[in-house]
């Protein structure tokens, strides 16, 4: 039977710190047969869903106290950078796509989405940004992000995330950081406030050569 665990957290950080530590704890061990990293091994969970109260609340990245002698898993600098990413249509010769293409591309479902919600109303269950298409399937590493899906309730955006696959210890806070980004942004041009964010899952997980730091922050031993 599939193991579902769901996580309420606070902030993006806490809900960081608290997917990692149960990890450790109760996730599944898994050789991976293709893929990105392919035969090394993993813990993943079989099914993830975070649910996280403020997003916006700064910092959106974790920071790992100075004492563990460990580095931040992911920089402001390259936080940055991953926003431009997700947020502009730029694509370079090598890449099959970016986010931003699938976003802001030819057809660019975040002002389109913004322009809707401003002329028909709140209500209604049409606003998806889609990241996936049919054709991915053909890909060597098809996108991991797939689907965005949004709400206005109570006078705020919200954001509802799913990714077929998601590495935990890096990224998964920047991730999460640059796209609660750009839901500040769409809900400033909407005209409401900044709401929740739902995440979910079906492969989040900790590779194995993130395990010892992951253990170190969490203050678990062995397994």
């Amino acid at each position: 039977m599939l193991n579902m665990v769901k996580v309420v957290a606070r902030d993006l950080p806490d809900l960081w710190f608290q997917a990692i530590y149960n990890i450790l704890k109760n996730g599944g061990e898994h050789k991976i047969d293709s893929g990105s990293f392919a035969g090394a091994t993993r813990l993943e969970y079989d099914y993830f869903t975070g649910h996280v109260l403020k997003p916006g609340s700064r910092p959106l990245l974790p920071e790992i106290p100075v004492q563990y002698n460990i580095p931040n898993p992911v920089s402001e600098d390259y936080l940055n950078e991953y926003v431009s990413y997700i947020m502009t249509p730029e694509k370079k010769d090598n890449e099959q796509y970016t986010y931003g293409e699938r976003l802001t591309g030819e057809v660019n479902q975040v002002e389109e989405v913004i322009k809707r919600y401003k002329r028909f109303g709140h209500r209604n269950n049409q606003m998806i940004l889609q990241i996936g298409q049919p054709s991915d399937i053909y890909l060597e590493d098809p996108p991991c992000w797939r689907t965005c899906d949004t709400r206005i309730q109570d006078n705020k955006l919200h954001f509802f995330i799913y990714y077929r696959s998601w590495d935990l210890y890096s990224g998964l806070p920047c991730n999460l950081a640059g796209i609660q980004l750009l839901k500040e942004y769409m809900a400033s041009e909407i005209g409401v406030e900044d709401g929740e964010m739902i995440v979910e899952s079906k492969g989040l997980h900790l590779y194995d050569y993130c395990i010892d730091l992951a253990k170190i922050r969490c203050v678990v031993e062995g397994r």
